[in-house]
């Protein structure tokens, strides 16, 4: 009995430590065959209506991928989240939680959809070589590759924003010469975000002749009727709305007390949504804001995620009613511009979970022309996108969308922004930021 109870515990840490291998050797296989996603995500807070619907747009997306697709390539997608709340402490805490992969699956790119925590973290992403994808907004010289390898402020950088809506100010007054001696009003967010156009607007009313007043709203910005006041008191043609989150419907409410035309104050790319125009009730009625990509669920793509997502019971909406809504919809455009930098760097580097570094190198080279957004089912929600080493915004366009009073109905073309006039301007900038990190920016003509 004595030798037996000897030999019991050596056999039962033998059998623990044969099946902790087993577990770790299958955990192993298992990451294997997995490319992952993490998630800076807030789904409370005063900004989670934009949270919950761009996590939620972009999760079904890849959810889609994984059901109909069996993900890309035979490699299935993986995320995790963390809540951030739109606080940028918490959203570097959530980068550092989640940086190193799922179970041994590697991260593909981070997308916090805040311009602070991507401040905050881009120095970290860079130096993990991991890519930091600030669609639609960012910080603008990161366009620069050669200076921010790692940063792809991808479709629209906030200088090409504020340029397309005075260039559509232009075509509204009669052309761009008209704008002399205007009165444009700039209303911001309190924040980097809202920050970030003050220099080009300046550039812009020197060139063209108008003046612009920038006005700050604090965040939240649930008061601002000593702002519209002022704005009276200004009276001024337009009013260009930087907001976010509840800032938005407060302002047409505030406007339409104070006697300013709605439709003459045009929101930018996060004042854009349902839930920035429905809140204000009548008020509402008449707003004009930019979208780089419409509403609805007439999109093949859409239809597919019904199909495998929501209908089976797995769409990451709680509200099944926002299915489709501005939001959402930018939340799948953002997940085809993941998946789609996947594949191509899976056609260069194999068809297998890969690095940040060989993701990096697929978001460089995307392409999205005509054909691929047919193959796609996105012909008119996504618009086309070409990459390269010193461009990574790839597009500058917008449309105009107007609020009927129940949903937005797109009144404009697509209006590009003054690439030729901002591209010096936006790599000046990157050459200060690379003087002063002493970073030697790459040679893209040499690398393609």
């Amino acid at each position: 009995m004595s030798g037996t109870s000897a030999i019991l515990p050596s056999l039962r840490r033998l059998g623990a430590a044969l099946g902790l291998g087993l577990a770790l050797g299958a955990a192993s296989a298992h990451a294997a065959s997995e490319q992952y996603f993490p998630l800076q995500s807030y789904r409370v807070g005063p900004y989670a209506a934009g949270g919950t619907g761009f996590f939620g747009g972009f999760i079904d997306y890849m959810q889609l991928v994984n059901a109909r697709d069996g993900g890309v390539n035979g490699v299935k997608l993986t995320w995790s989240e963390c809540e951030t709340e739109y606080v940028v402490e918490k959203g570097v805490e959530c980068y550092e939680r989640l940086k190193k992969g799922l179970n041994g699956a590697p991260a593909a790119a981070t997308n916090p959809l805040s311009v602070g925590i991507a401040y905050a973290t881009l120095d970290r992403s860079t130096a993990d070589k991991i890519p930091l994808i600030t669609i639609n907004h960012g910080r603008t010289d990161s366009t620069d590759g050669s200076v921010f390898p790692y940063v792809f402020p991808l479709q629209l950088n906030p200088y090409s924003e504020v340029s397309a809506i005075v260039n559509y100010i232009g075509q509204r007054e009669g052309n761009l010469e008209k704008l002399k001696g205007k009165k444009i009003v700039t209303l911001y967010h309190g924040s980097p975000y809202g920050k970030e156009t003050i220099p080009i607007l300046d550039i812009l009313a020197k060139k063209y002749g108008f003046t612009v007043t920038h006005i700050e709203v604090p965040h939240p910005g649930t008061e601002q009727q000593s702002q519209w006041l002022n704005i009276r008191r200004i009276k001024p043609d337009w009013v260009i709305l930087r907001g976010w989150g509840v800032m938005n419907p407060v302002a047409l409410k505030t406007a339409a007390k104070t006697g300013f035309p709605v439709d003459h104050v045009i929101g930018n790319i996060w004042s854009n949504s349902e839930d920035d125009a429905a809140p204000a009730g009548e008020a509402a009625k008449g707003y004009i804001s930019i979208t780089t990509h419409p509403a609805g669920t007439s999109f093949p793509v859409l239809g597919d995620i019904d199909k495998y997502v929501l209908k089976a019971g797995k769409g990451n909406l709680q509200d099944p009613k926002r299915f489709g809504s501005v939001y959402y919809n930018l939340g799948v455009v953002n997940g085809i511009l993941n998946v789609e930098a996947v594949r191509i760097a899976q056609a260069r580097f194999g068809k297998r979970p890969l690095t940040g570094e060989e993701v990096r190198w697929g978001f460089e080279h995307l392409n999205i022309d005509n054909k691929r957004l047919q193959e796609l089912g996105a012909v008119g929600l996504v618009q086309n996108l070409k990459l390269s080493c010193s461009d990574h915004e790839g597009g500058g366009a917008v449309r105009f969308q107007q609020w009927d009073g129940s949903q937005w109905k797109v009144i404009s073309d697509w209006v590009q922004a003054d690439r030729a006039l901002l591209r010096p301007i936006i790599e000046k900038s990157a050459a200060a930021y690379a003087k002063e990190k002493g970073i030697t920016p790459r040679n893209c003509a040499r690398e393609g």
